[in-house]
């Protein structure tokens, strides 16, 4: 005789459906994908429309038809941070704990849901964007097709890249349970501290600050970079610390 789990076992597969189902019950998160997609579509076009060929300094072409993937970054970036951090500052952490008592899984499986909304919304959104902005760029030095070398590679980059900030956000988050913190934490940590560091006289400083996020995303984006692979190894490993930092203050701090 065979027997069936009970109803009431928690496994991973569960917890991973209880947080799909969790963020899309979210009104935040139908607010920040289609803030997302929509900020990313109409500051593509809108730059592209107005751009007469005179200013465009030899920026790349998918940096600049992207260009609104820099609101991009703050919009996941909070729903991100929401995911976890909202979740203390409602008290509803405590339920989802004592449904998931080992609390490791729950942070897994957020960052697993989240990655999964971001990616496929950013991708398609960057495949959108950027035939409607070339159609406003025929005739200027910004001009290209997908079918130009390593544009895919820069459309398909940006929306990788901008998947692992969503999760670093998200993992920010965990770690100060405060939304307010965690939104000047990741600001900070993208804006702020690299401009901070450019200003010191030395050069190992400056290869460093090429690889903090929000400069390692541009990398990711450009089709003129000749380490795309570093760029990307190098925002998954700054997802990759944060997870870990996550990992160990859920661990270790009461709920």
């Amino acid at each position: 005789m065979t027997t069936t789990a009970p109803p009431y076992r928690v496994t991973p597969a569960r917890v991973l459906r209880s947080e799909w189902h969790k963020l899309w019950t979210l009104r935040s998160t139908w607010i920040n994908l289609a803030a997302t997609a929509a900020l990313t579509l109409a500051m593509g076009i809108g730059v592209s429309a107005a751009y007469d060929g005179s200013g465009g300094g030899g920026m790349d072409t998918v940096v600049f038809v992207l260009l609104g993937t820099q609101f991009a970054t703050i919009t996941l970036a909070v729903l991100g941070i929401l995911a976890t951090a909202g979740e203390y500052s409602t008290g509803q952490i405590r339920a989802t704990m004592t449904a998931v008592p080992r609390r490791l899984p729950v942070l897994w499986s957020k960052a697993a849901v989240l990655a999964a909304a971001a990616f496929p919304l950013c991708l398609w959104t960057n495949l959108l964007t950027f035939p409607l902005a070339q159609a406003f760029l025929g005739d200027t030095d910004q001009s290209a097709s997908l079918g130009d070398p390593d544009v895919l590679r820069g459309l398909a980059g940006n929306a990788a890249g901008l998947t692992l900030l969503t999760v670093l956000a998200l993992c920010l988050g965990a770690v100060t349970r405060s939304v307010p913190l965690a939104i000047g934490a990741y600001i900070g940590l993208l804006m702020i501290l690299p401009e901070v560091l450019a200003m010191l006289p030395y050069a190992f400083v400056d290869d460093a600050v090429d690889h903090f996020p929000a400069q390692a995303l541009q990398t990711l984006t450009a089709t003129d970079t000749a380490s795309p692979g570093t760029a990307l190894i190098a925002l998954a490993l700054w997802a990759a610390a944060a997870l870990a930092a996550a990992a160990t203050t859920l661990r270790r701090r009461d709920v």
